[in-house]
């Protein structure tokens, strides 16, 4: 798999080519702890009708985990590097949680970001409760108990199988307490509230009504911020709202890309 460095911290990626142009790609930002299983409801429906990469965040995964604490500029500037390696021009930003801070902090360092969809992001960390969404992937029962925070009542009655796969993805690939920490640093460090109004590409701000991580309030705060800010509140949906209402999710991106993407198929 393929591997970029910022500095000497290496970042390990995965590309999968569409049927667009070469030089742009949706491009997936993690949220805080989670490994790559967190992309894969929304991976699904954008793959192949846009090349998509998807990095692995600094503490995640394979890529290096260096002491922290990290910043939301330094995981912007990785997020670059993987970018660069990729050969992307023009970057559409798919962000979740923390990973949506990232894609904010990235679209005011440079003009590579053509689009943002932003998914349970604040427009401050003191906004955000990284607490909803820590678990200790050496701990089965921890993990297992996260979920009733993350995922709404009524998904969880009605899709029983599929909270099995989403405990073993994190089991295997989330951060340890030590990288958790890091970028949870990162969070607590973050605030563009004085600062939207210079963040310039247009932005889908997608949040699920009930989340306990990322408030509606806060959302709705950030997409009322952003000079080209448009939401989607999905109703009863929590934190992973990209996996309880995936179709719904997956239906406005897709929308979203075929409006702000040139190589829309």
């Amino acid at each position: 798999m393929p591997r970029a460095t910022n500095g000497d911290v290496s970042l390990r990626y995965e590309v999968d080519e569409g049927s667009g142009g070469d030089d742009e790609a949706v491009v997936f930002c993690g949220d805080v702890g989670f490994g790559a299983w967190q992309f894969g409801w929304q991976h699904a429906a954008l793959a192949g009708p846009y090349t998509v990469v998807t990095p692995e965040t600094r503490g995640v995964g394979a890529s290096d985990a260096p002491p922290g604490p990290y910043t939301v500029e330094t995981l912007a500037a990785d997020l670059d590097a993987v970018c660069t390696d990729a050969g992307v021009r023009n970057a559409h930003l798919v962000g979740y949680g923390l990973g949506g801070m990232v894609a904010l902090a990235y679209a005011l360092a440079s003009s590579r970001p053509a689009s943002l969809a932003l998914v349970g992001t604040p427009p401050a960390g003191d906004a955000y409760n990284p607490d909803g969404v820590w678990a200790d992937p050496a701990d089965p029962a921890a993990v297992e108990g996260s979920l009733t925070g993350l995922l709404s009542a009524d998904f969880r009655e009605a899709h029983p199988d599929a909270l099995a796969p989403i405990v073993e993805w994190r089991l295997a690939e989330d951060a340890d307490p030590e990288a958790f920490a890091a970028q949870r640093a990162a969070i607590e460090g973050f605030d563009l509230v004085d600062r939207l109004h210079e963040v310039l590409p247009p932005a889908l701000v997608v949040v699920g009504a009930d989340d306990t991580v990322c408030p509606r309030t806060a959302a709705e705060t950030l997409a009322d911020g952003l000079p080209r800010g448009e939401q989607y509140v999905v109703a009863g949906a929590r934190h992973l709202v990209g996996v309880e209402a995936s179709a719904a999710v997956n239906d406005r991106l897709a929308g979203w890309l075929a409006t702000h993407a040139s190589d829309r198929p």
